[in-house]
């Protein structure tokens, strides 16, 4: 089983990018599908962004076209790239890494979207 770490979160203007890494420990990084999640304050937890073993993706609605999703099965890192940010993007993110059987969640990160 894995274990993830989120990086890159923080303060940024409307219409500016950031990109969120999450780091996996572990081995066999390569079969897991790969997910971001976010929650902003009051709200309940939802899937922005998902990758799977063979590099499919699926996004959200409120994020096609301006976020990416990514991987690097070298590196055991998946990322998020995030432009033309909005204050609506503002949450907490994180990082799930899921296979059969199993799900591991990251502590999160915040990303913050005001002028």
């Amino acid at each position: 089983q894995v274990q993830v770490e989120e990086s890159g979160g923080g303060l940024v203007q409307p219409g500016g990018s950031l990109r969120l890494s999450c780091a996996a420990s572990g081995s066999m990084f390569s079969i897991y599908t790969m997910n971001w999640y976010r929650q902003a304050p009051g709200k309940q937890r939802e899937l922005v962004a998902s990758i799977s073993s063979g590099g499919n993706t699926i996004y959200a609605d409120s994020v096609k076209g301006r976020f990416t999703i990514s991987r690097d099965n070298v590196k055991n890192t998946v990322y998020l790239q995030m432009n033309s940010l909005k204050s609506e993007d503002t949450a907490v993110y994180f990082c799930m890494a899921m296979v059969v059987g199993s799900a591991s969640w990251g502590q999160g990160t915040q990303v913050t979207v005001s002028s």
